[in-house]
């Protein structure tokens, strides 16, 4: 199924795992590259030193593309830039716009831009710096989120930008594939869908927990770090929404210490990285802290699978999910889903 998508970045199938700290690992990146879709190396969790080990361990696993996802706002967001160039890495993907500067840098490298929006006013900017695709995440996506629907946001942007545009936010099988193109997407991306495969190294009881979620256990929750934030339902999210002040901050503290120690990074890089998150809003230094420090909740539960100390980011498709297939069998089930649509509307159009 070739699309702008594909021709971009050459992969076989107009489908993206979706970068997810802690989650989307080399081996769960060489596995989606594997399968033909656009695997996206989360390196936000990582150290700059451990960004370059992963890339050629994923490199030494698979010879097809794939990408790292950057935080455009970080404070060494610049190192990370000349590791991929240097590393020959085929697509960078950011969560927020990144500046002119670091899209002209990838670009002259010949590396793909294609920032992650939320909003059409922020896909007409990057296309205007000279991004080369953009992932537009709907309401429904896991993780920091908005709050337009994806088939609202989708169209606009389709609409409003002239560079392929990919749908994110719902998407979990070959229909979904078909509606994205019929709304003009070039493709979607998909996170929590990728998550639960058996290629994905979070525990299986953390798995367990997302295949028995309905879609009322998913939540948007602005108690973690002021910002909406889509996530399981836990008894965590709720202490944190009914914690006081002094409570809150003192969780943020100690969660920030756990982060620094495993970050190496300072208290002035984190409390900055913490800033910088706020895009304008006025949070408390608990949720400044808190946002420096989300990587320590998503680790607890990603990586040492405590349920009871993370969150489990999740778009709401985790209430939908089943099952743990590998993500081979994962894309080719969505493929040849998308074929059978296909061909299904192909006869309703010419029918009397």
């Amino acid at each position: 199924m070739e699309t702008a998508l594909t021709r971009l970045v050459g992969v076989r199938h107009p489908i993206v795992q979706t970068g997810m700290g802690w989650v989307a690992g080399p081996r769960l990146v060489s596995a989606s590259a594997n399968a033909g879709a656009l695997g996206i190396l989360a390196s936000a969790t990582m150290t700059v030193d451990r960004l370059r080990e992963a890339i050629r361990e994923v490199r030494s696993r698979t010879e097809a593309p794939f990408g790292v996802n950057l935080r455009a706002d970080a404070s060494d967001a610049g190192d990370r830039v000349r590791i991929l160039i240097e590393e020959g890495v085929r697509v960078a993907s950011f969560a927020l716009a990144p500046s002119p500067e670091l899209i002209a840098e990838l670009k002259e490298a010949g590396v793909v831009v294609i920032p992650s929006i939320g909003a059409r006013r922020h896909a007409e900017k990057v296309a205007a710096w000279g991004a080369d695709a953009v992932i537009v995440q709907g309401g429904e996506g896991g993780g920091h989120t908005g709050e337009v629907a994806t088939t609202v946001l989708l169209p606009q942007v389709v609409d409003a930008v002239r560079i392929p545009v990919v749908a994110a936010g719902g998407f979990f099988d070959g229909r979904g594939l078909v509606a994205a193109l019929a709304y003009g997407a070039a493709g979607v991306a998909m996170g929590t869908r990728f998550l639960l495969t058996s290629d994905s190294t979070v525990p299986d009881a953390v798995k367990a927990r997302y295949l028995a979620a309905t879609v009322r256990d998913v939540t948007v929750t602005t108690a973690v770090d002021g910002l909406p934030h889509r996530m399981l339902r836990t008894d965590l999210v709720d202490a944190l929404e009914n914690a006081g002040r002094a409570r809150t901050l003192f969780h943020a503290v100690r969660r920030a210490a756990g982060f620094r120690r495993l970050s190496g990074l300072s208290w002035p890089h984190m409390v900055r990285d913490g800033l910088a998150m706020r895009h304008g809003k006025d949070l408390s230094w608990s949720q400044v802290l808190l946002a420096a420090n989300t990587p320590m909740l998503l680790r607890s539960s990603m990586v040492d699978g405590r349920t009871d100390l993370g969150v489990m980011a999740s778009g709401q498709v985790a209430g939908v999910i089943d099952d743990l297939p590998s993500c081979a069998e994962l894309v080719e089930r969505i493929v040849s889903e998308a074929a059978k649509t296909l061909e299904d509307l192909a006869r309703f159009g010419a029918s009397p």
